[in-house]
């Protein structure tokens, strides 16, 4: 793969979306017109899985067919978008990846890594990003600022209805995910005013994209 992946990863109402848009801004600015997903979703199929996955519903979901489902919408991704992408050495942004499937399925749900781990490489046809970004945050601040958000746009998603110490478990894991992987990690202080970060990843982005 000739073109650069990078996905941002954090904790709910960590600041993933505002620094992707702001991310994909700079870069068009620069010249690299980057392509821009979101997991899930980013096609027909995942946007259809998005709702299900997201949503309060009539139904319940098993742990394991929750990562399932991920890892089916993600299968599509990257078959669809991410590999020709990059094949075509374009810069690909992603509003998480399979990272988040470790985390929340594997650190929050207590599914074990080994088992998620094999499940994921065969979903993503081992496609990892080149540089992930962390977006770091105690869990009060992030859910407050997650609920006054969706409060807002009058949405609601299962995840903030999880019990406090689920989101430490999730945050406790994508720690735990960086330091396990330090050169492809980089973990991002998002208690920052929004512009601060912003220009922390730009330099990282920036390094990446034209390495010493």
């Amino acid at each position: 793969m000739a073109g650069l992946f990078v996905s941002l990863e954090g904790p709910e109402g960590a600041g993933k979306s505002t620094q992707h848009a702001l991310l994909a801004a700079r870069l068009t600015a620069e010249g690299f017109a980057p392509r821009s997903v979101r997991e899930p979703g980013g096609t027909a199929l995942g946007d259809r899985l998005r709702g299900m996955l997201l949503a309060e519903g009539d139904w319940t979901l098993d742990d394991r067919a929750e990562a399932l489902l991920y890892s089916a919408a993600r299968a599509q991704l990257v078959a669809e978008v991410i590999r020709p992408t990059l094949a075509a050495g374009k810069v690909l942004l992603s509003d998480r990846y399979l990272d988040s499937t470790l985390a929340y399925q594997g650190y929050g749900r207590g599914i074990p890594l080994d088992e998620l781990e094999v499940v994921l490489r065969f979903a993503a046809q081992d496609t990892l990003p080149d540089l992930t970004i962390l977006l770091d945050l105690p869990v009060e601040l992030g859910l407050a600022r997650k609920r006054a958000q969706d409060a807002d746009a009058g949405e609601w998603t299962r995840f903030e209805a999880e019990a406090i110490v689920f989101h430490e478990r999730v945050r406790a894991g994508y720690l735990a995910l960086a330091r396990r992987e330090p050169r492809r990690w980089h973990v991002v202080d998002a208690t920052q005013a929004p512009e601060a970060i912003q220009a922390e990843i730009w330099r990282v982005v920036a390094a990446r994209l034209s390495p010493s």
